[in-house]
C-alpha cells in the first residue's frame, strides 16, 4: 500500500535557529519566490500536499503570550494568500492553509478556501486552528481572554467553548461550500441566464456562535468540499476533528503510542457518531535528514535544547523509512514531516526518503489523480441541498 506523506512548512524551518542554518534564506521568507520554490520542490518529489502555518499572533515559544525573543523568526505572509499565489505555478500538489476559528467570520474562510480550490483545480484543503492566547484576543477587542492555565476548571470550560464554536465554524464553512448546486451556473448568453436561483440555496444557519443566511457568493468548487485537516492531541481535539475533519494529523512517540493514539481517534468518531468516510490519520514527525549532529548544532545557537509536540526523527532518510513502514503497521495512513530546517530537510525527504520508498514499493512513482479528496481515495460528495431544489 502506498504511504501518504504531507509536509509541514513554516518560516526557516521548524527549529528556532533554522533560520541561521548553513543555506538558510532568512531575507527570503516574506517573498513568494522562496514559498513558491519549496512547494515546487514538494511536487516534484510527488508529496501529497504542502501545509502552510498560520496565526493571529507573532510566534512565541510560550503557549499562552509573546516572549519577547528577537532572536527567532518572528511573522508569516497570510496562509491562504500565499497558497492563491503558488496554486498556478504547480499542478498536482495539494496546498494546505492553516486559518484561525477564533475572532475570524466563517463566510470570509468559506470563500477564500473555495476560491483557492478553483484557482488549484481542485487541490485545496484547509486547516482550522483554535486561537486561545489572550493577545490574540486583544487585536479584536471583542473579547477578553483569560490566561492559558489548563489547570484552572475555568480556562479548562473556556478552552471547551472554543472547540465548541470552532465545530460550529467548520460546520458553517462546509455549508456555504454546499449553497451553490454543480449545475447553478447557466452563462446562456442568448437567454441571459446566468445562474440558476433555484440552485443557490440559504443555509439558514443558526448557533450560538454563529448566525448565517448564505448562500456564498462563490460557485462551487472542483472538488466540491475542499479538504479539511486537524491538528489533534487530545481526546478535546480528537472529537473536534471526528466532528469536522477528513484528516487528522496527531502526535505519537514511538509505534506502540501510535496505536493508542489511533484506537483514541475511532473511539471519538465513535462517540461523536460520524457517518462519513473514517478519518485519515496522519503522524507528525519533525525531521532532521543527513549528518549527525545538525540537531545539536542548531540547539547550541539557539541556547535551548529544541522540543516538539512531535516526534523528533534524526538520522538518515533509509532510517526514516524504516520508522515510517514500521508505524504505519500500528493504523497510520500517512505522515505529515516538519523539516527542521529549510530548504535543507525538505530537500534530503523529496531527494532521499522518497527514491527509498518507492525502492521498496512503498511510494508512487506519478501523481495518480489530480484532486486532492481522491488521492486519500475520498469521493467528491454532492451538495447536500440538492434535493431541496
Amino acid at each position: 500500500m502506498t504511504l501518504h506523506l504531507a509536509v509541514a512548512l513554516d518560516g526557516g524551518g521548524w527549529h528556532p535557529a533554522a533560520w541561521r542554518a548553513e543555506g538558510a534564506n532568512p531575507d527570503r521568507l516574506f517573498t513568494a519566490g522562496y514559498w513558491a520554490e519549496l512547494v515546487l520542490e514538494a511536487e516534484r518529489g510527488l508529496l501529497d500536499w504542502v501545509t502552510f502555518e498560520d496565526s493571529l499572533g507573532l510566534q512565541s515559544s510560550r503557549p499562552d503570550a509573546l516572549d519577547g525573543r528577537r532572536d527567532q523568526v518572528r511573522g508569516r505572509l497570510d496562509a491562504v494568500l500565499l497558497a492563491s499565489a503558488i496554486a498556478p505555478l504547480t499542478s498536482r500538489i495539494g496546498l494546505v492553509p492553516t486559518t484561525s476559528v477564533t475572532h475570524t467570520e466563517p463566510f470570509h474562510v468559506a470563500i477564500g478556501i473555495a476560491s483557492l480550490d478553483h484557482v488549484s483545480r481542485g487541490r485545496a484543503g484547509w486547516r482550522p486552528r483554535l486561537s486561545a492566547r489572550p493577545d490574540e484576543a486583544a487585536h479584536f477587542g471583542r473579547r477578553a481572554f483569560p490566561r492559558l492555565d489548563l489547570a484552572d476548571p475555568a480556562v479548562t470550560r473556556h478552552v471547551e467553548r472554543l472547540f465548541g464554536e470552532g465545530a460550529d465554524f467548520v460546520e458553517v464553512v462546509r455549508r456555504l461550500w454546499d449553497s451553490w448546486e454543480d449545475d447553478a451556473e447557466i452563462r446562456d448568453a442568448t437567454t441571459g441566464r446566468f445562474v440558476d436561483r433555484g440552485k443557490l440555496h440559504y443555509i439558514d444557519f443558526q448557533g450560538e456562535w454563529f448566525g448565517v443566511k448564505g448562500p456564498s457568493i462563490t460557485p462551487r468548487s472542483p472538488q466540491g468540499q475542499p479538504l479539511v485537516t486537524a491538528l489533534a492531541h487530545d481526546a478535546l481535539p480528537y472529537d473536534f476533528a471526528a466532528r469536522t475533519s477528513d484528516v487528522v494529523y496527531v502526535t505519537p512517540r514511538d509505534r506502540r503510542d501510535a496505536a493508542t493514539v489511533v484506537g483514541e481517534v475511532r473511539a471519538a468518531e465513535a462517540t461523536a457518531g460520524r457517518t462519513g468516510p473514517p478519518l485519515k490519520v496522519f503522524a507528525d514527525l519533525v525531521v532532521f535528514l543527513g549528518g549527525a549532529g545538525r540537531k545539536a548544532r542548531l540547539d547550541e545557537l539557539d541556547g535551548a535544547e529544541f522540543v516538539s509536540d512531535a516526534h523528533i526523527f534524526e538520522g538518515t532518510p533509509q532510517r526514516l523509512a524504516d520508522l515510517l513502514l514500521d508505524w504505519r503497521e500500528s493504523g497510520l495512513d500517512g505522515f505529515r514531516l516538519r523539516p527542521g530546517t529549510l530548504p535543507h530537510d525538505l530537500s534530503a525527504v523529496t531527494r532521499g526518503l522518497v527514491p527509498e520508498l518507492q525502492a521498496r514499493g512503498a511510494f508512487r512513482r506519478a501523481y495518480e489523480t489530480a484532486d486532492l479528496r481522491g488521492r486519500l481515495g475520498l469521493e467528491r460528495p454532492p451538495s447536500r441541498y440538492v434535493k431541496a431544489s
